[in-house]
């Protein structure tokens, strides 16, 4: 597996990272509901609440960027919660909405790796790769918010199909796909082009 620690370029490097990764399971203090966690009593740590994604200007969203770089450091209950805080303010039963869902459902599926339920992993990766599947074809377009389709499906299918047998120490974000979420901020900025998810 790869730890967090590796290098790759993070969408927001001025946001510190939470001292610890969450998951159900792991003895550590929940983030929000616990006087311990690493969030409780906090204000979010953009600011004010999220603003509604959308496609043409997600690179300015502030609160997606900070998800994907939770998501690639091995945050994944992280990334989850900072996605379904969009999905609630984009509306559940939008195009954005259900392409958030994928994305919830991603970082789902690296919860239920840590938590060590393979089932769960299996589950949420595939319905990741349907929602990214049902989402292209209702948009009609190759991309969306900087991702191509066809490269999150192939990252959903391998999440799913992957066996995870190293059992990690609790506490230390690690990633257990061997893909990342990478849109091209220059690329948004200028025409809107897909970004990728590369594999490692």
């Amino acid at each position: 597996m790869i730890k967090a620690d590796e290098e790759f370029s993070r969408l927001l490097p001025s946001v510190n990272p939470p001292v610890y990764a969450f998951y159900p399971g792991s003895g550590l203090p929940h983030p929000i509901r616990d006087p311990k966690g690493h969030s409780y009593g906090r204000k979010h740590t953009l600011g004010s609440g999220p603003k509604a994604l959308c496609n043409e200007t997600w690179g300015d969203n502030r609160n997606f960027l900070l998800a994907i770089d939770f998501f690639n450091m091995g945050f994944y209950w992280e990334a989850h919660e900072e996605w379904e805080r969009l999905w609630r303010v984009s509306g559940a039963d939008t195009t954005v909405g259900r392409f958030l869902k994928g994305l919830i459902k991603l970082s789902a599926a690296g919860v239920k790796v840590r938590e060590r339920s393979i089932h769960g992993v299996r589950r949420h990766a595939a319905s990741a790769g349907e929602m990214f599947a049902d989402v292209a074809a209702e948009a009609d377009l190759d991309a969306y918010c900087g991702l191509e389709f066809t490269r999150l499906q192939f990252a959903a299918d391998r999440a799913a199909q992957l066996a995870y047998k190293t059992e990690h120490t609790p506490g230390p974000p690690v990633r257990v796909f061997p893909f990342l979420l990478e849109p091209q901020m220059e690329e948004a900025e200028n025409s809107g082009k897909p970004g990728a998810v590369s594999q490692l």
